[in-house]
């Protein structure tokens, strides 16, 4: 059946919209966003309520269910935090959008692109000049007691530059109808990359719909985001690096999605160095000059040298790389100052004297208690009253210190004393009335609070608004219950046109940024051991499972955990594991998940497939580790676990680009299963091993049909060493991946090498010289051991020479 089909008219029509009238109309004390004051669906609304009134409910149920599907599927998260440990959860996405009229949103996009640029004025004056305080349009101490006020950034910048181009407001709708200013996200503003997510999400929930409906895209503000940052980096020969603070940042999937949907290097503290006044990234080919940096640091961890000692998320030295003017950042470092809640008080009179007239948009209403005058505002005002804390950079509703004056719990008396004691570090801010956007729950629509996150960007021509993008929403009806952490849904913001929108892509046409080297040809060391790592790991998961498939394939056979091959594979291959299944399984879940960790920390270098695959494995074990499984079918589960982990490595190793990282992802993989089966080897050939332990080898090995092809006889000791230690044609042979490392490292450059062999180059070419001279009967165990030993001592030597 076509998208949009009636499946029931008018009447299921009428019936969707008595559902949600009825819902608004309880104790109704503020606006709706779809519903007008008289009942009905507003114009802007009509086209999409029709639209989803048509579907039945089992349509609706599995459209829902496909816009989640995507979002697991690309790795959307967001990351929930307690007092003990953060964990990754789903992300909310609420599959009603919000939507919003074109000619209402060139209004609100006028009025928050005055407020930039009196931010931008504001800002300029706080690190130079200092006209405000000295005029006395703003006291002294909101800037000489305020944390996020810098004093080494003072004079840092240039004249005439700007100091803000990328930041964002939250912005919510009274009961009045009017639009207000909740808060300035000026230092590191977020979700930006969550609205493409959410944007492709919708359009797998509403496909026909979306493509057929008049609503403006975002790639634009992208395209013109990314001419930007290159415009910022000018002629400067470096790279534009984005500043994570990393992966247990909860925005850090944002920063990875960023990083590569723009094509930038995606960084951290510990990847950066300053050598010579010039800020560098640290690389597997040596240290290489960036120029422009979109930080995502609070300010303050910037640089521990002249900013916070105890950071480690920053590098030494980067403030002085921006006095010296070898580096550039997005937003100037300390702007972050304007987001101080008490600097809301002060802006509309800033405004007037500025602009000769008040904000378009104004901000929610707030005094600084500092004042005796505002002070008393909020005494007396009190019932209707937000307090916190005047230096706090945390918009106020979602401060969990915020004190809700009027919800009771203290006196007059108590609560006159407090703000008299505190004054100078207390704000007032009017509690606000939301209005309520409708979300699906329960199999209906229901009206929850909500507020807007519209993302502006500098451009050549001044700033550009994001159409649309991202809605926050309660998860009841408290306001102050917006954030993820709380419950809180998100959801895409649709403005619509009353012309047929042009469809566009985000790739900049810009002759410099096809000739310059990509991003991510440039490999810093920390992603470099990370991939590197997630090959091991996987690698070594991958072994353990042949390891226990053959231990239980015996046990299905009739052999008891006493047998004497099964108690010498547990003390010789198992680092004498109990004969439980769950503790051998363990040896390969553990491995999984640490690869999983490792490939999370390099998100950006990731394929959604290759990360979703990993991910499903993943789940996959540990939904097996839940099951009780019969003794028959173990070996069934496990072999079906081996063809998801080969599968992963396949699609890893042939849709990954030839790059640097895939040489150490490849590295790591070779490395770790020549190690493994030098092991094998090592305890399965020595005279003394119980019977059956050569054919126990080759099947660990994977290779019981090549030994058949290759030999046509039983399994002796000389065949089954030289197959698995010694073929340079089987992929499971340690000569195989000791000369695959070879070949990879001698593609690798590091500078000043020269044509002077590097260390790990020569223990490489020195262990592969050993394999390639040597006899199966030579090979004993004490020389597989050797061969082991030198294995390791080329991934320690790798790990100096390219890693550390």
């Amino acid at each position: 059946m076509i998208e949009g089909q009636n499946q029931g008219g008018d009447e299921a029509y009428q019936d969707l919209c008595r559902r949600y009238q009825a819902q608004v109309g309880k104790g109704r004390a503020h606006s709706d966003e779809m519903m007008a004051q008289d009942g009905t669906i507003k114009p802007v609304w009509e086209p999409f309520f029709r639209h989803l009134s048509s579907l039945s409910p089992e349509e609706k149920s599995l459209r829902f269910t496909r816009g989640n599907q995507y979002l697991h599927d690309a790795g959307v998260l967001y990351r929930q935090y307690d007092e003990t440990l953060s964990s990754e959860r789903e992300w909310p996405l609420s599959p009603i959008p919000v939507v919003l009229s074109e000619e209402e949103w060139q209004e609100i996009s006028t009025a928050l692109v005055e407020r930039a640029d009196l931010l931008e004025y504001v800002l300029q004056d706080f690190y130079r000049d200092n006209d405000l305080v000295r005029s006395g349009q703003l006291p002294a101490t909101l800037l000489s007691q305020n944390p996020a006020w810098l004093r080494p950034m003072v004079g840092a910048s240039s004249r005439g530059e700007t100091l803000l181009n990328s930041i964002a407001f939250e912005i919510g709708r009274g009961p009045d109808g009017k639009w207000w200013v909740i808060s300035d996200l000026i230092e590191a503003p977020s979700t930006a990359g969550f609205a493409i997510e959410n944007r492709i999400a919708m359009g797998r929930v509403f496909p026909n719909f979306f493509g057929n409906a008049m609503i403006h895209r975002i790639a634009d503000f992208f395209n013109d985001l990314q001419q930007n940052l290159l415009d910022l980096r000018g002629r400067a020969e470096g790279e534009i690096a984005l500043l994570s603070p990393g992966p247990m940042n909860q925005n850090y999937a944002e920063h990875a999605y960023m990083a590569r949907y723009l094509g930038l290097l995606l960084v951290e503290g510990e990847d950066l160095i300053v050598l010579n006044g010039q800020a560098m990234v640290r690389t597997v080919a040596g240290p290489k000059p960036i120029s422009l940096l979109w930080n995502r640091l609070p300010s303050s961890m910037f640089d521990p040298l002249e900013l916070d000692p105890t950071s480690m998320l920053g590098a030494p030295g980067l403030a002085q790389a921006l006095r010296d003017g070898s580096l550039k950042t997005v937003n100037m470092i300390g702007a972050g100052v304007l987001e101080t809640r008490a600097l809301m008080a002060f802006l509309p009179k800033i405004a007037r004297a500025r602009l000769g007239q008040g904000l378009a948009m104004s901000n929610i209403a707030t005094w600084w208690c500092g004042q005796d005058k505002q002070r008393d505002h909020v005494i007396a005002n009190s019932p209707r009253m937000m307090v916190g804390d005047a230096f706090s950079t945390t918009p106020l509703m979602a401060d969990p210190k915020t004190i809700s004056l009027g919800e009771g719990g203290q006196g007059a008396e108590q609560i006159a004393e407090m703000l008299r004691s505190s004054a100078r570090n207390l704000v007032g801010q009017e509690a606000v009335t939301l209005s309520s956007t409708p979300v699906w729950e329960g199999g209906e629509l229901v009206p929850r609070p909500m507020c807007l996150r519209i993302s502006l960007g500098r451009t050549r021509n001044g700033w550009t608004v994001m159409p649309g993008g991202y809605a926050r929403i309660s998860a009841g009806d408290d306001a102050k219950a917006l954030a993820m952490q709380r419950g809180g849904k998100v959801a895409d913001v649709w403005v619509t046109s009353n012309t047929r929108i042009q469809s566009s892509r985000v790739l900049t046409q810009n002759d410099r940024a096809v000739s310059s080297s990509s991003a991510q040809s440039i490999l810093p060391s920390r992603a470099a051991d990370n991939l590197f790592w997630v090959g091991r790991y996987v690698e070594r998961c991958e072994g353990n499972m042949r390891l226990f498939r053959a231990y239980y394939a015996r046990i299905s056979e009739g052999a008891d955990h006493s047998d004497v091959l099964l108690e010498y594979m547990r003390s010789a291959l198992m680092d004498d594991v109990k004969p439980r299944a769950g503790d051998i399984a363990q040896r390969f879940a553990d491995p999984l998940v640490r690869g999983m960790q490792a490939a999370s920390r390099i998100s950006d270098r990731f394929s959604p497939d290759g990360m979703m695959a990993l991910r499903d494995l993943v789940e996959q074990v540990e939904r097996l580790e839940r099951r009780r499984v019969p003794l028959d079918e173990i070996s069934a589960e496990i072999s079906s676990l081996l063809r998801q982990v080969t599968g992963f490595a396949g699609l890893v190793h042939e849709n990954m680009y030839r790059s640097d990282g895939w040489r150490f992802l490849s590295l790591g993989t070779s490395l770790e299963r020549a190690a493994n089966m030098c092991a094998v080897l090592s305890a399965c050939t020595p005279e003394a091993v119980p019977a059956g332990g050569l054919n126990l080898a080759l099947e660990i090995g994977d290779s019981v049909v090549s030994h058949r092809a290759r030999f046509q006889v039983w399994a002796n000791k000389a065949s089954v060493i030289d197959l698995l230690a010694l073929d340079p044609r089987n992929p499971r042979s340690v000569r195989y991946h000791v000369s695959r490392a070879k070949e990879h490292i001698a593609r690798l450059t590091l500078d000043g090498a020269g044509h002077v062999l590097t260390e790990v180059a020569r223990l490489v070419l020195q262990t592969e010289t050993k394999l390639a001279s040597c006899r199966p009967q030579e090979a004993k165990p004490e020389f597989l051991e050797e061969i082991r030993l030198d294995i390791q001592a080329i991934s320690n030597a790798l790990n100096k020479d390219y890693l550390a």
